[in-house]
């Protein structure tokens, strides 16, 4: 930020030689400073400053340090799924690897919020350790549209869940005095066009599915950092707009920390800091310039000092600022014991026919067939990415517990993923794509062979995706025509043998599996599990763990039957590309989307339609067996609260883990309403065969209320409602009705981002 830091930096250099001291507070410290410290303390220092270097290799930016005043640089890291820095630094043979953790969709596939707080902090500890002060995530965008590039950073397609795990890992980094940094704010569902997008939305879509998530984890866990999102909202950039950022943030939810923007977000440095943004990231010359030149005409000085004070507040709240000592040696081993528990608590069993699984160690010999077998993928690419030590491979992981990999098979496919990586380009940054070997085409006569020798078969298929493109439909959502010649030439020669054949799905999210699903015997989705992935789904596939994951997004039969597919990623708005912003990231074609179908997102869309689906929201079988009791209320008319408790039984042979849902009917006589929308869940404890454990939630007048546009308020009909618990959204095992006698309404100040 070559415009701005140099007379930053000069400004605070003359209050040194003039003799100030540091301020004892921040609004000391905002009376002492010159306007021109005040603008250089709002922006970054710059993607590639050399005046002002960076203290993390490889960190995504930083802070401007005041040091007459005492105020140190502190550093900003990604960290959706781990602690994003370089590898190599000048001057030291070290290598400094961050843990590679479970992406965002399997984390919420466990749907253990403890799980996620103790990752959390153990994410938090590396950070700490490695001299970050606040990391950039977690992400929690919207699985609107299974194409969406970066959906392996996002939780869920819904909003209730969405908030609730993005809590629980917030409240775990911040346990450690790292910050949080919920992003990306907000209804940013795709990468195409990302710079220059326009999200059409109504105002109760807004509220109830992509504002929703956000209000839960800043109401739950206070996290230190808002990143808004790189899209418009209706018209208006999301950093640039006061009803997003101030009427509803700040006023509304009460949200007291920092406001940045995405690196190189928006177009105008004055809106931003008008509208609630505090920290323009990473800090351009040409916002350097926008502040000095139209400040006195365009921007009230409060607006200034308030960015200022979130700025200093955040540096003042870091291990920086208290002097932390940090090691560059954080204990990655212990950071991989959960890592692997969380990999193995993420899987998703999706068929399991005849008691496929669990392996028997010792017993049977495996053929592992494609490419992710011996090449697994543990996350996704981009700001997502981690810079980890090493990958546990299926292979790898299956080898450690005794079973045995046919070494003609593994040999095949390593020559070729080598020999593949060695052609294939090699990406110049994070931002372009990993190419990964097309799957490897087997003679008919080798399966065959296989299918005599080998006791079982897995044949694993990977996805990857990442910053800046959206999936492709063909080839990537549903499978490439070698990958189902792969599964079915398999299927039929193990199944001659009498000999059964396992499917895992190493991806970031969903793909089609209809046209092949009954030719398998089972189906596994270990998501991309971070570093310790094969280890994690190993200890499954053995049977060491008890599959516990449910899905946390629909996976429908086929692309058209979601709700978005007539409507992504929207159409250009102009034919020409333009610039529109701070970076040559900014270019492309002016667009909009609209999110037509409303609150209709995932699930709701398929229960409200009747529209059928390979896996429903919330599926995921186990080992063994689970029965519901009776939902019990605590009254049967509501008052301003309810709770509900259900007991829940290990009905099987085999200890285990099960996810009850609760989901609620409400009333629909004024507005319209999914048949059922998720309002609570919980995870019970690892229960041995006949135990039994009560689990209780709690329902307040938000879980009851819709948004009601017209009147400016969440609303919850007078009449009926219905609680229905079970082990998935179609999977309802006990209900229970309550009365509302009379209509609530909660009001909120009118915000003016409606289409």
């Amino acid at each position: 930020m070559k415009g701005l830091l140099p007379w930053a930096l000069a400004a605070s250099l003359a209050f040194v030689q003039a003799g100030a001291q540091p301020a004892r507070s921040i609004e000391d410290l905002l009376s002492q400073m010159t306007l021109e410290q005040k603008m250089g303390l709002v922006s970054g220092t710059g993607a590639q400053d050399p005046a002002i270097p960076p203290r993390v290799a490889g960190a995504a930016g930083s802070t401007l340090p005041l040091p007459d005043f005492g105020v140190p640089q502190i550093t900003l890291a990604d960290g959706p799924a781990g602690v994003r820095i370089a590898p190599a630094r000048e001057g030291s043979d070290k290598t400094y690897y961050a843990t590679a953790f479970p992406i965002a969709t399997a984390l919420t596939s466990t749907w253990d919020v403890e799980l996620l707080r103790q990752l959390g902090e153990a994410m938090g500890n590396e950070a700490k350790e490695y001299g970050v002060d606040l990391l950039l995530g977690p992400a929690m965008n919207i699985h609107r549209n299974p194409l969406t590039g970066r959906n392996f950073e996002y939780f869920t397609e819904d909003p209730y869940l969405n908030g609730h795990v993005a809590a629980a890992l917030v409240n775990g980094v911040q346990s450690t005095g790292v910050g949080a940094t919920l992003k990306h704010f907000v209804a940013n569902n795709q990468e195409t066009n990302r710079f220059l997008l326009d999200t059409l939305v109504d105002e109760r879509a807004l509220r109830e599915i992509y504002l929703q998530g956000f209000e839960i984890a800043v109401r739950r866990a206070h996290p230190s950092a808002i990143m808004a999102a790189y899209n418009k909202v209706n018209g208006q950039y999301s950093s640039q707009s006061h009803d997003l950022l101030t009427r509803i943030l700040r006023d509304e939810w009460g949200f007291e920390g920092l406001v940045m923007t995405d690196w190189f977000g928006g177009n105008d440095a004055i809106e931003q800091i008008a509208a609630g943004t505090d920290l323009l990231m990473p800090g351009t010359e040409q916002q350097a310039t926008q502040l000095r030149d139209e400040f006195k005409e365009r921007l009230d000085p409060a607006a200034l000092d308030r960015a200022v004070r979130k700025v200093l507040a955040a540096v003042f709240s870091s291990p920086t600022y208290g002097n932390y000592a940090f090691s560059d040696a954080p204990d990655l081993a212990a950071s991989a014991k959960i890592a692997r528990h969380a990999a193995a608590e993420s899987v998703v069993l999706l068929k399991n026919n005849n008691g496929t699984l669990p392996l028997v160690a010792g017993e049977l010999s495996i053929a592992a067939f494609g490419n992710a077998s011996y090449d697994l993928i543990s996350g996704g690419s981009g700001s997502g990415d981690v810079n980890e030590a090493y990958t546990v491979s299926l292979a790898a992981g299956l080898r450690a517990q005794t079973f045995q990999i046919d070494a003609e098979l593994e040999s095949v496919y390593q020559s070729h993923i080598e020999r593949r990586y060695r052609e294939l380009p090699v990406p110049q940054s994070i931002f372009e794509p990993v190419l990964r070997p097309e799957e490897l085409p087997l003679s008919s006569e080798l399966i065959k062979r296989k299918a005599r020798e080998a006791g079982v078969a897995i044949v694993a298929i990977g996805r990857n995706s990442g910053e800046f493109a959206d999936r492709k439909l063909e080839d990537d959502f549903n499978l490439s025509a070698e990958e189902l010649r792969l599964i079915r030439t398999v299927a039929a020669a193990f199944h001659t043998e009498g000999k059964r054949v396992i499917a895992v799905l190493n991806i970031g999210n969903v793909v089609e599996m209809d046209s092949w699903r009954d030719a398998v015997d089972a189906i596994v989705v270990p998501w991309q599990g971070g570093q310790e992935a094969g280890h994690g789904l190993a200890d499954v596939l053995s049977g060491r763990v008890t599959p516990s994951g449910k899905l946390a997004t629909t996976i429908p039969l086929r692309y058209s039957d979601v709700a978005s597919a007539q409507n992504f990623p929207g159409e250009s708005t102009d034919e020409e590309p333009v610039q529109d912003g701070w970076s040559r990231f900014s270019i492309g074609q002016p667009s909009a989307v609209d999110y037509a179908e409303g609150i209709y997102v995932g699930y709701r869309h398929h229960d409200a339609f009747n529209v059928p689906v390979a896996y429903e929201f919330g599926f995921g079988l186990s080992y063994t067996e689970f029965s519901y009791g009776e939902v019990r209320l605590s009254e049967s008319n509501f008052d301003s609260s309810l709770t509900v408790s259900i007991e829940l039984s290990n009905s099987g042979s085999v200890a285990g883990k099960e996810v009850a849902q609760l989901y609620l009917r409400a009333p629909a006589s004024r507005l319209d309403k999914p048949p059922r929308e998720l309002k609570g869940f919980a995870k019970t404890q690892l229960l041995q065969s006949g135990e039994t454990q009560t689990l209780t939630f709690e329902l307040d007048s938000r879980s009851l209320a819709s948004f009601d546009s017209d009147r400016s308020a969440w609303v919850a009909e007078a009449g009926d409602y219905t609680v229905e618990i079970g082990a998935s959204s179609r999977d309802l095992r006990s209900r229970a009705r309550f009365t509302l006698a009379a209509e609530i309404a909660l009001p909120v100040e009118r915000a003016l981002v409606r289409r």
